[in-house]
């Protein structure tokens, strides 16, 4: 894929139009990106943002939540939507012939929902529900345990999904004005793929989204501390899930292409060296791997494992050798040209997949402004380094950024500790 086939048109409002022209494919998929996430809530609205992501698919001015679904199903579409802490998106895909369909429903669900209070109060027991699966899912809960220690004082130390007592507090009006502030045209993204044209995009789409006026001021993104901790918290299930991680990059970081090669050699894939060490060589986990989580203004590196409770010092300790390993030692050339090939060949994977394309160009708007082909990842990819991969070990994973946080049953805290700082 070329960048002639990229285009963008930006409305007089501020909102912007991107699409990606891929002719061969039947498919279009089309996203409508927001600049809004949960760190954008003040404390009191605590998931506030991911409950209007649901309450727009409970109604507009025009149509029902049912009427919404079927319309949906009618066109053989697939419908979707998610908050993060500094986005929200509402995306779909159909067939080529039901752009049209398929960017009307998309555009109602945005710019006119009703929010009736009946249907806030059934999708408020909703929220509940996902609250209490989360909370369920002990691989999940401890990521959101690990923030709020993390993270503290920060809003990236709460959860997206808010709190039962918070959630319960909203009112309309509190919807309302939160949609209000934040819904702004300088904040929307529009970003189509597949078998369409531009020109028929901004208009089906265009004089629709240029009505949308000014919000009413948003508070400002203030940078996170980071809060080096070892947490345990106790709970009556079969494994011990650890969450360690430790200083990370922002999004637009110069070294986020040596970070996705790190990331991908310390537990990014089955041939990383903590899956080898930890599931193949010595079966302590079933599941294990590394993560690098990336903000506008901040980052975090990561591992996580399930282990028995016995072996959760000693899967600690393992980690921990092999984070100082790769300060240590410089990686060598056939495991650095893998891991770098592992790369590109999920992005070049992902160029054929008309969701993929939507998500990329509008992240890359969203943190870019601007176009970034794959040529041009692939030419960065090519300029790292191993000595790079050393040095930005060396920066992240230092002791006095370490982090950990477990969930499990008799787990020893001061055991724990010391294998982490060892």
């Amino acid at each position: 894929m070329n960048s002639q086939s990229y285009t963008k048109t930006t409305l007089s409002n501020g909102v912007k139009i991107l699409s990606m022209h891929i002719p061969h494919v039947r498919s279009v998929a089309m996203g409508v990106w927001l600049d809004t996430g949960s760190r954008d809530e003040y404390p009191e609205e605590n998931g506030m943002a991911h409950f209007i992501e649901h309450m727009l698919f409970k109604g507009t001015t025009t149509r029902s939540a049912y009427e919404i679904a079927k319309a949906f199903d009618a066109i053989g579409g697939h419908t979707n939507a998610f908050t993060s802490m500094e986005s929200t998106c509402f995306h779909a895909k159909a067939i080529d012939t039901h752009l049209e369909k398929m960017s009307d429903i998309l555009s109602d669900i945005f710019l006119n929902p009703a929010f009736i209070p009946e249907e806030m109060e059934n999708e408020l027991q909703v929220v509940l529900q996902e609250i209490s699966m989360t909370e369920d899912n002990s691989d999940e809960y401890v990521h959101l345990l690990f923030d709020s220690h993390f993270w503290e004082g920060h809003p990236f130390s709460r959860s997206i999904l808010g709190t039962p007592e918070m959630l319960m507090s909203f009112t309309r009006d509190d919807v309302l004005k939160f949609f209000r502030r934040n819904y702004d045209p300088q904040k929307v993204i529009i970003a189509a793929a597949g078998n369409m044209e531009h020109s028929r995009v901004v208009d089906l789409v265009g004089k629709r989204f240029e009505t949308i006026k000014s919000g009413l001021g948003f508070p400002d993104r203030t940078p996170p501390v980071i809060r080096p901790h070892v947490m345990v918290h106790e709970k009556d299930i079969e494994q011990a899930h650890i969450c360690i991680g430790m200083n990370g990059i922002n999004y637009t970081s110069p070294d986020r292409f040596a970070a996705g090669i790190m990331n991908t050699i310390l537990g990014g894939n089955m041939s990383s060296r903590l899956f080898q060490e930890i599931r193949e060589k010595r079966g302590l986990a079933y599941n294990v791997y590394s993560f690098n989580s990336t903000n506008t203004d901040s980052g975090s590196f990561g591992v996580y494992a399930g282990v028995a409770p016995e072996n959760a010092q000693k899967s600690v300790a393992l980690i921990k050798k092999e984070l100082d390993r790769l300060i240590k030692e410089t990686v060598s050339q056939s495991e650095f040209d893998a891991a770098r090939e592992f790369i590109r060949g999920n992005i070049l994977l992902a160029e054929e997949n008309t969701d993929g394309q939507v998500m990329r160009i509008a992240q890359n708007e969203a943190y870019f402004g601007r176009f970034i082909s794959v040529e041009e990842v692939s030419e960065k990819l090519d300029q790292v380094t191993r000595e790079d991969i050393q040095r930005l070990a060396s920066e992240c994973f230092s002791p006095e950024s370490l982090a950990l946080t477990a969930l499990g049953p008799d787990l020893d805290r001061n055991k724990l500790k010391e294998a982490l700082y060892s």
